[in-house]
């Protein structure tokens, strides 16, 4: 009955394991293909960055020299957003074979995981057993 227990429970979790591999595959892949198309709101940042102010609760707390070097670098790194932005869907198929990867590696995991369940299962009850034929 252990056996099963543990099993179902490693099965369970191989099965969530796969379904989260899953979904942030496609949500990634989806991701890194329209990137490209982001680029161009990249290019608005300048204007973005000149806007950008802290809330008035947390102005007081902040020192006056971040404040002013927040946009200032927001400006400064737009155009490496943007190169990186038009690079990124290059990188969605290198991207299938990492999740690939992670997720082999994961149910590997897993898979051990259950194994090592499984002897300690054995283990916790031939010492039970023991145990039993020691007090008779």
């Amino acid at each position: 009955m252990f056996y099963a227990i543990g099993w179902f429970v490693i099965f369970v979790m191989l099965v969530l394991w796969s379904l989260a591999a899953w979904a942030l595959h496609a949500v990634a892949v989806w991701t890194v293909s329209n990137a490209g198309a982001l680029s161009g709101a990249v290019s608005g940042a300048a204007t973005v960055a000149s806007d950008l102010a802290l809330p008035e609760w947390l102005a007081p707390w902040a020192p006056p020299a971040l404040v002013e070097a927040i946009p200032k670098l927001m400006i400064g790194l737009a155009p490496l957003i943007n190169g990186l932005l038009q690079a990124a869907p290059a990188l969605a198929d290198g991207l299938t074979v990492a999740a690939w990867l992670g997720w082999g590696i994961g149910s590997a995991l897993l898979v051990l995981l259950g194994v090592g369940l499984h002897m300690a299962i054995v283990i916790w009850q031939r010492r039970a057993s023991d145990l039993r034929v020691q007090t008779i």
